[in-house]
């Protein structure tokens, strides 16, 4: 073993469960103070190949080496012990504990056989300093934001001496002031000499902080980029396209030019949590309106004051001119009106119940009078009918829809919606955590559904998103619009101006 190994190295790994195969002969390397995107498609083996590294999954064949030594884990503490540390979606932390018992769970310093308080104390301050985080280490972790708590997680791992660091899709809840400092941390921490690995779907993130990028489809290694400055930013992107998905995606958000009808839904005066004055507002038939603002805009809660998941306090929804009184999402339900919420695995889907069971979810309740038997063989047709229009990849209609990838997901949940008389579209966060190739997916049936006349309002902080699918954009800014522009005058820097909550003249 010699400096002049690679910090870690995958040489042929493979992993299949029964018939699947997970992984495919995968090897690459990872150097000291590199930052390697991990790219791929949902199901592209990425979960995989961080669970090996974790030790959570042994590989059926192949090795994995830390510095030239050959590596056999056998559990999630073995691979911890050799310095490496996964950073998930879903953090590992315990919040009823502290910040400082967070971050040196395990190794407390100890005293006669007592927590020595004063030395823990020290050592977690000296660790918060590290990570940029103004903190009493007797705060418990409970009080903290998403963004505050996943430096915890990181903190907790260079406390123990990782020198290897993973991170699957690390900004997807976090604000853009979180992400900034947890994008200056990384390179902190690649240009002390550890080795970052990084899963994400954001093209923008990986030129924002990754050196490399390694491509996985289908289990297997397609293409390793060794630098992504060898080219313009714009072809390198298309070359990692082109390599995730196989195919050529021009225009990944598939805009066109429709029909554009009265108005559908209409917001008048519309009071309630999360709005800071009464909110007027106008969708109509076959339009996409993307709503964009900073976390805190407002957006979610006017989302879900529309959809009858808050209580409004004042003014009226109208749908194709008829008054609706949405005391429950029942009653919008009735209405035409439905939502694809941000937290999908939390509100959007139930986990334990089978795409079948998801996709009839509600439309069940208008077939109850046909009888058992008749009621089972719809339900099995509907479910099958829109498993076909909207492609959605499951092994068969019993599956769980919790095993099936976010984008699927996403899909099931517009085959719910698919299966009412849907009049209204809202949608939050439509491709958070979702890859490439299932966006272009589900930018098909908005655009879709839009063309037969429904009216879609649309929630993204992903502002090409909003920018490539809109027929107009709304600028919220502290719980009001503060801006609407037309497709043509919509850039990234006027939605911006309109959304910051700054002078106008900054931008000057």
């Amino acid at each position: 073993m010699t400096r002049n190994e690679p910090l870690l190295a995958f040489e042929a790994v493979t992993k299949s469960f029964g018939a699947v195969h997970a992984l495919r002969e995968v090897s690459f390397v990872l150097e000291r103070g590199e930052v390697r995107a991990l790219l791929g498609e949902n199901g592209a083996g990425k979960s995989t190949l961080l669970k090996a590294l974790a030790g959570a999954h042994a590989p059926d064949s192949g090795t994995l080496r830390i510095e030239g030594r050959e590596q056999r884990f056998t559990s999630t503490q073995e691979a911890f012990d050799a310095g490496i540390a996964v950073i998930y979606q879903e953090l590992h932390l315990v919040p009823e504990l502290t910040v400082a018992e967070n971050l040196l769970l395990g190794q407390l310093p100890a005293h006669v056989g007592f927590v020595d308080a004063r030395a823990r104390d020290a050592r977690a301050s000296e660790l918060l300093a590290r990570l940029g985080l103004v903190l009493d280490p007797r705060t418990r972790l409970s009080s903290l934001s998403l963004g505050q708590r996943q430096m915890i997680e990181i903190g907790k791992a260079l406390a123990r001496g990782a020198r290897i660091l993973a991170f699957d899709e690390p900004t997807s809840s976090l604000s853009q002031r979180e992400t900034e400092r947890l994008f200056e941390l990384i390179r902190e921490l690649a240009a002390a000499g550890h080795g970052i690995l990084y899963v994400t779907h954001r093209m923008d993130e990986v030129f924002a902080v990754c050196t490399s990028a390694t491509i996985l489809r289908d289990g297997e290694l397609v293409r390793t980029l060794p630098r992504l400055d060898h080219a313009p930013r714009i072809e390198v992107a298309a070359e990692i396209v082109r390599s995730m998905v196989g195919r050529e995606l021009s225009d990944v958000h598939g805009w066109s030019a429709r029909e554009i009808g009265a108005a559908r839904l209409e917001l008048r005066a519309l009071q309630g949590p999360g709005l800071a004055e009464p909110m007027n507002l106008d969708v109509r038939r076959g339009e996409i309106v993307g709503l964009f603002g900073l976390v805190g805009a407002g957006r979610t809660e006017l989302l879900r004051l529309i959809f009858g998941a808050t209580r409004a306090h004042g003014g009226r929804i109208l749908v194709d001119g008829a008054d609706l009184r949405a005391r429950s999402p029942r009653d919008a339900i009735a209405a035409g009106i439905v939502l694809a919420p941000e937290d999908r695995k939390k509100e959007g889907i139930v986990p334990i119940l089978s795409v079948l069971e998801n996709v009839n979810l509600s439309a069940r309740r208008r077939k109850l009078d046909l009888g058992i038997f008749l009621r089972g063989r719809w339900e099995r047709d509907n479910a099958a009918l829109h498993i076909q229009q909207l492609s959605i990849k499951t092994p068969s209609l019993a599956t769980p829809v919790r095993n099936l990838s976010g984008g699927n997901q996403q899909k099931v949940i517009l085959a719910r919606w698919l299966s009412e008389s849907v009049k209204v579209l809202l949608l939050d966060e439509p491709t958070r955590g979702i890859d490439v190739g299932a966006r272009a997916e589900i930018y098909r049936i908005v655009q879709e559904l839009a063309k037969s006349g429904v009216a879609v309002l649309m929630v993204s902080s992903d502002l090409p998103e909003v920018l490539g699918l809109s027929d107009r954009v709304l600028v919220m800014r502290e719980g009001r619009i503060s801006r609407e522009l037309a497709r043509g005058e919509a850039s990234e820097e006027a939605v911006l101006r309109h959304a910051l909550p700054v002078h106008e003249e900054s931008f000057a």
